[in-house]
């Protein structure tokens, strides 16, 4: 099992899941995170801390699309270790339906 990040996290970005981490298994994408699936030893104290409620154990059914993108795209970003800003509009942006196909970007983000 590992955790993933999902569509909630796109545009949302809150990062207060990066700081729990102890074994700083997150990747910053320009307008996401991901989990490195290899790296995550499942101990799930990022869920709870994520204010978007965009990590899920994989378990969950229908995340087959999400642990596939957390780990292409943790293999392409660089590693975020430290809460950076939210984007301005997160909170608007938190709930809104078909994130994925609307707003996702692939390209990396800074990183830290």
């Amino acid at each position: 099992m590992t955790y993933v990040v999902t569509d909630n996290c796109i545009r949302c970005k809150y990062m207060d899941c990066v700081e729990v981490c102890p074994v700083d298994c997150f990747y910053e994408g320009e307008n996401m995170l991901v989990i490195n699936p290899n790296e995550c030893i499942d101990c799930g104290v990022c869920e709870p801390e994520c204010p978007a409620e965009a990590i899920l154990p994989d378990t969950e059914n229908g995340l087959e699309k999400w642990l596939e993108l957390n780990t292409k795209y943790s293999a392409e970003w660089p590693n975020i270790t430290v809460k950076g800003e939210a984007p301005a509009d997160a909170d608007a942006m938190s709930g809104v339906e078909n994130k994925l196909e609307q707003f996702f970007s692939p390209n990396p983000g800074e990183g830290s």
